[in-house]
Parts: C-alpha cells; structure tokens; sequence
C-alpha cells in the first residue's frame, strides 16, 4: 500500500538533508548521487551490526541467515523490474553492468565490419565500453545523432543508422544532463526488427517510471543503486536468461564455480557465474531497503512536486539576463544551463557558498 504524498515527511527521512545544521541545505545534484532515507541506512548498520557473514559459503546458521537476506534482496529488486531472480547480476554499478555486457555478450558475438550504434546523448559509462570492445573485435560505433535544438533522438534517423551490420544499439533510458526521455519502447521494437540486441542505461530512468523490462522487451537494463536511494558499490545487470546463460563468465573466482581442477573448470548458472568473490552483501541489503522504501511512495504526488519545483525554476532562470537553458524538456526533472561570461565552476562554488548543491562541468557526457 502507498503512502499519500507527504513533503515535510519525505524530506525528515534523509538525516543528511533535515541534519544540516539549519536545514537550509538545498539539494540539486540527485542525478549524480542521491542522499539516502534513513531505512537504507538502518539495512547497511543491520547487516555489520546484527554480524556480518558470508554468502553462499561456510555451513553455519549466520551465513545461513545471510545467504537468505541476499538473494531476498536480489527477489526484492527483481520483483521490482518484473524480472525472474535469474536475470539479476549483482554489480558495482550501471558502469560495471555496462563492461560486463561489453566483454561478455559484445565480446563473444561481434566481428570486424559489425556495428554498434551509440547515441550521441550518451553518459561515457554507455559509450567507452563500446569503444574498448569495438576496438578488441573489429566491430565499429556508428554515432546516432543527437537534435542540437531539441536535444532529442530522432526515430527516422535511427531507422537510416540500423542495417544488416548492426549487432547492439545502446540508449539511455532518460539523459543525465537534459533529462530527455527517448524513445526507447520504438527503439527496442527497431533494432529487434533488425536482428540487433538493445541495451538500457537505466541509471535515471528507474527512478522516475515504473520499468517492466518484460512489457519493454529490454535484452539487457542496467542501473545503479545510488542514484535510486541506495548504497554506492552496488548496482544490478538485468538480461534475459537465454543471453546470460549463453554469455562466458567476466572475472574468475570463488562463488561462480561448480568444480576446480587443473584438468578444467565448470561454471555455475546465472546469475551466480558473474558474482565471482565476496559480494557487497550489504550494498545489496541497502538497495533492497531503498526499492521497497521506493515503492512506498505516492510516485504520482512525487513527480507533481517534482513538476512544480521544475516549473518554478524554469520561470525564474528565463526570467535571468543573460542565463541560458540547454535543451529544456517538457515533464523533465533537470534544469541544465549556461551563465554568459561565468566559468561554470565559479557559479557552482558560489551556489555553494549558499548551501545550494549543484553540478557543474560536462556531467561525465561529453559528446
């Protein structure tokens, strides 16, 4: 059952926020990182204080305990995407979710003269990865271009880009910079039609829809914990079963075998051959305390707050000589502009001289 939406609650929630001294701290970097609720915090201090075993290993009732808590914890965030368990890998974050698909399922399947199409809006964690497995095979990035005016994707100029070449299209769910929304439903729908595999950054995205990867009929979604609540250090890989039982381990360790001999080894089933090593067991723990306290929300009273302060701060910079907004989207969660004449690191020291928290630079998107 939701909770209805409440603002001086929700905000009480985050003792990093309703600690600052006065309280007066003002957020604006949530894109980049979000604080954390205090029931994500209570699940992290829960794990090493209640003892912090570890998982799938040791024959004792604390590991025994643990184990449960972990893969209740992948079930939690499965359920979540409306994904089976096996189609979860535990990962540090979208970033190693994305290399882990390049040097698995990239890496395997491509060869010189195949395509990877990349859009140009692209956080570098989805577009480096391409370029290293690009250059490992002999495989290519074709760039679709971004609209300079509108700083969207244009669907007539994808359909040019995909041809006979084109093995995996790789698109953000929504942007980190402009907070465009593609359209990644027709995106899917054309590339399978092409024969190519898609891959979702959706490290902004789950945040601000409710994402069924099945209805999506995404072949892989990624995103990280952070940015959803959570913990840093964890993030999750979502790919359907047949791609990830079909893909070849990344790292090589304990956990992720059957049987170990110097005459071979044997592998077990995903998701558990690409968790080689001792997890972040409470980096799970916390996002799963961060997707349930999530799912609690009245979202559709959040995003109509979220619209309000939008539209308040829209108002307000246009009305601003000499302040310029970039690629500004209806129904978006993100202001990005430029100040005439201001090194953008100045304006950002400045604001924060005021407790005003906001990112400045390129934002890890330079193309």
């Amino acid at each position: 059952m939701r909770n209805s939406f409440n603002f001086p609650d929700i905000r009480n929630q985050f003792p990093a926020i309703c600690q600052s001294g006065d309280g007066s701290l003002v957020y604006l970097d949530s894109a980049a990182t979000a604080q954390k609720p205090s029931v994500v915090l209570d699940a992290l201090q829960g794990y090493y204080r209640g003892g912090s075993a570890n998982v799938h290993r040791g024959s004792h009732q604390l590991t025994a305990s643990t184990t449960s808590s972990f893969e209740q914890a992948r079930k939690t965030v499965a359920d979540f995407i409306g994904a089976n368990t096996k189609e979860v890998v535990w990962t540090r974050g979208a970033t190693e979710s994305l290399n882990l698909i390049a040097q698995t399922y990239a890496r395997t399947n491509l060869k010189p003269g195949d395509e990877i199409i990349v859009s140009e809006l692209e956080h570098h964690a989805n577009i480096v990865p391409w370029q290293l497995v690009a250059a490992q095979t002999g495989a290519r990035i074709v760039k679709w271009p971004v609209n300079p005016q509108s700083c969207t994707l244009d669907l007539d100029k994808f359909r040019s880009l995909l041809n006979a070449n084109t093995r995996i299209v790789a698109v953000a769910h929504i942007s980190n910079v402009t907070g465009t929304r593609n359209p990644i439903e027709d995106t899917i729908a054309l590339a399978h039609s092409a024969g190519a595999v898609v891959v979702i950054d959706g490290a902004q995205g789950i945040v601000h829809e409710k994402v069924d990867v099945k209805a999506m009929d995404a072949d892989f979604y990624v995103f990280s914990g952070h940015k959803l609540f959570g913990p840093t250090g964890i993030g999750m890989l979502y790919g359907k079963q047949a791609l990830l039982e079909a893909m070849p381990p990344w790292h090589g360790g304990g956990k992720m075998v059957e049987r170990v001999s110097f005459d071979g080894t044997t592998f077990t089933r995903s998701p558990g051959k690409f968790e080689a090593g001792t997890p972040n067991i409470a980096g799970a723990m916390g996002l799963a305390a961060a997707v349930s306290w999530f799912s609690q929300l009245d979202l559709a009273g959040v995003e109509k707050h979220i619209q309000v302060l939008h539209q308040r701060l829209v108002t307000g910079v246009q009305a601003m000589e000499g302040v310029r907004i970039v690629g500004l989207q209806p129904g978006s969660s993100i202001v990005s502009l430029v100040v005439d004449g201001v090194h953008h690191q100045d304006l950002a020291m400045l604001l924060d001289q005021q407790k005003i928290a906001v990112r400045s630079g390129n934002h890890c998107a330079i193309p």
